[in-house]
Order: C-alpha cells, then sequence, then structure tokens
C-alpha cells in the first residue's frame, strides 16, 4: 500500500469532502489506494484541481453538471446537485431551472436523465436534513 508522506492523498479526501460534503470520501475511497485511476482522482483531481484558486467551487460544480448533463449520466448530476444543495451553492428550484436550461443545449433525451439525477439528490437531501 502507498503512503501519504506527502500528503496529497489526505489534502485530496478533504477537497472530495468540502465539494461533496463531510465524510463524501471516506464512503468511496475509505483507504488509500494506489490503483492510478483511485490515486488520480484523488490527489491530482480534488486535491489540485478541485482547489485551484481560479473559479469557486459552485462554479466548478456548474461546468460539471453541464458536462455530465451532455453525457446523460443522472448518476453523476445527482452526485453535483446534492454537493450543490449540501453546501448551500444551489437550491432545489436553481437546480430545477438549470435542467430546463440544459435541455436545449443537452437534447431532451440527457435532460430527462438531469432531471432523474436533481431530483433524486433533493429526495436525499430531504431525507438528511429529516435526519
Amino acid at each position: 500500500m502507498a503512503t501519504d508522506g506527502d500528503g496529497r492523498w489526505s489534502r485530496g479526501r478533504e477537497v472530495m469532502d468540502d465539494v461533496y460534503g463531510e465524510g463524501f470520501s471516506a464512503t468511496y475511497y475509505p483507504v488509500e489506494r494506489t490503483q492510478p485511476y483511485h490515486r488520480e482522482t484523488v490527489e491530482h483531481l480534488f486535491g489540485d484541481v478541485w482547489s485551484r484558486p481560479g473559479l469557486p467551487v459552485r462554479d466548478r460544480r456548474l461546468l460539471v453538471i453541464g458536462a455530465t448533463a451532455a453525457l446523460g449520466r443522472a448518476d453523476l448530476v445527482r452526485i453535483q446537485a446534492l454537493g450543490a444543495l449540501r453546501n448551500g451553492e444551489l437550491t432545489r428550484d436553481e437546480l430545477r431551472e438549470g435542467v430546463l436550461q440544459l435541455a436545449y443545449y443537452t437534447g431532451w433525451g440527457n435532460a430527462t436523465a438531469v432531471d432523474r439525477g436533481v431530483e433524486d439528490a433533493i429526495a436525499d437531501h430531504e431525507k438528511e436534513e429529516a435526519g
């Protein structure tokens, strides 16, 4: 198993939790991984890219929602939308308005997947708020 001697793994997990909510990284990356894809996701994507000062997390998230909408990936939209709700970056109404906006740029079929991801995230967030 690799070691986190330079702190990049820990830093990436911290940023991941800042982006998606406390404990997210522990769910997806409970132990330090040696697989290249996992290490690059945590250390580079989150530790280096998401943490850059050039754009706030909310703006990065909107870009990712647009990109995942173009791919028709309800599962990835759900993760982003839930993170936005947890962090207070976007409201339910703003997310729903975004679905309509994206429908015209990503296609109606992809927007159906985006809508499903957004509505699933809203339902998840409501359950979390209820305790």
